[in-house]
C-alpha cells in the first residue's frame, strides 16, 4: 500500500514538472512587424528539451495550423522558417507540445505589410524599468526618415531619424503603438507589454525594539521582586491573625510591634537582600 502510495506521489511530481514546464517562442529577426517577402525563424527554445515542440497559429485564413502544413514554411526540429513572408501570414503563433499534452507557450502576433512602413518595436513583453526603443522604417528609401509616433491613436511625439525611446517603461506604457512617415505612409499598429519587474520590489526593513536603558531595568526588576514578595507578606499576616484568633491568647499588636526601628529595617534589608539573591 505505501509503495503504491509512493509511485502515485512520484507520478503527480512528475506531471506538475512537465505541466509547469516553460517554453517561449522566439523571432529572429526580433519583432513584430515584417514587410512581405522579408525571412523570418521562429524558435521554440525549451531549456530542458532541445524538440518535441511544434510552432501552430491562427491567421484569418487558418486555425492550429502547424507549421510544416504551409507551403511558405519549413520545419527543422523545433525550428519554423520561412524565406518569403506573406501578407496572410498575419497573425498569433505560439509553440505547442507534440507529444500529446496541454502544455504551450504564450502566443505573439506578428504582422505582415505589403505597405511601405513598419514599425520595429519588441515582439515579447519587455521588463518594468527597461528602456525601449521604437524605430519607424520605410521599405524604399532604406535610410531612417523622420517619423511621427502615436500609442492607442493618440500623438506622442516626433523622431527626427524615425527613432523614439521609452525609458523606464511601467504598465502605463502599454498599448497599440505606430508610427507614420510623411510621404510614405503609416504602419500597421503592434502592442507593446509590459511585465513587473519583482527584483525592484523593496522589502520593508525588519525593526526592533529598542532595549530600555539600565535603571530602567534595574527598576523594573525591583518592581517584579516586590510583586512577588508582597503576597507572601500578606499572606504571613493573614494566617498569624487566624491563628492568634483561635488560640485567643495571641496579641497580634503586640506580636507585631517592633520596639527598635533600626532592626525593623535592617530586617527588610535582609529579606529584601534575600529574595533579591534568589531571584538573580
Amino acid at each position: 500500500m505505501e509503495e503504491t502510495s509512493l509511485l502515485r506521489l512520484i507520478s503527480l511530481i512528475s506531471l506538475l514538472s512537465r505541466s509547469t514546464n516553460q517554453v517561449h517562442l522566439t523571432v529572429s529577426p526580433s519583432r513584430s512587424q515584417f514587410f512581405e517577402y522579408e525571412s523570418v525563424t521562429l524558435i521554440c527554445e525549451d531549456e530542458n528539451r532541445s524538440d518535441g515542440w511544434t510552432v501552430r497559429r491562427n491567421t484569418t485564413l487558418e486555425t492550429r495550423t502547424e507549421c510544416d502544413k504551409d507551403g511558405w514554411w519549413r520545419k527543422d526540429g523545433s525550428t519554423c522558417k520561412t524565406s518569403s513572408i506573406r501578407e496572410h501570414d498575419t497573425g498569433l503563433y505560439w509553440c505547442e507540445s507534440i507529444n500529446g499534452s496541454s502544455s504551450s507557450s504564450s502566443s505573439i502576433q506578428l504582422s505582415v505589410s505589403g505597405g511601405s512602413v513598419i514599425l520595429q518595436s519588441p515582439v515579447l513583453p519587455v521588463m518594468e524599468g527597461d528602456d525601449v526603443t521604437l524605430s519607424c522604417r520605410a521599405k524604399n528609401p532604406t535610410h531612417n526618415l523622420p517619423a511621427a509616433f502615436y500609442k492607442d491613436g493618440s500623438f506622442i511625439g516626433d523622431g527626427p531619424s524615425g527613432h523614439m525611446t521609452l525609458l523606464h517603461v511601467s504598465s502605463s506604457d502599454e498599448g497599440l503603438y505606430k508610427c507614420n512617415i510623411s510621404r510614405h505612409g503609416e504602419s500597421p499598429s503592434s502592442r507593446i507589454s509590459v511585465k513587473e519587474n519583482s527584483t525592484t520590489t523593496r522589502e520593508t526593513p525588519p525593526t526592533f525594539a529598542t532595549p530600555p536603558p539600565a535603571s530602567a531595568s534595574r527598576s523594573i526588576r525591583l518592581v517584579c521582586h516586590l510583586l512577588v514578595f508582597c503576597p507572601y507578606f500578606i499572606s504571613s499576616l493573614l494566617m498569624m491573625s487566624l491563628y492568634c484568633q483561635k488560640a485567643k491568647g495571641c496579641d497580634l499588636s503586640v506580636s507585631m510591634a517592633v520596639t527598635n526601628p533600626t532592626q525593623a529595617d535592617q530586617g527588610l534589608d535582609d529579606d529584601y537582600d534575600v529574595i533579591t539573591e534568589h531571584h538573580f
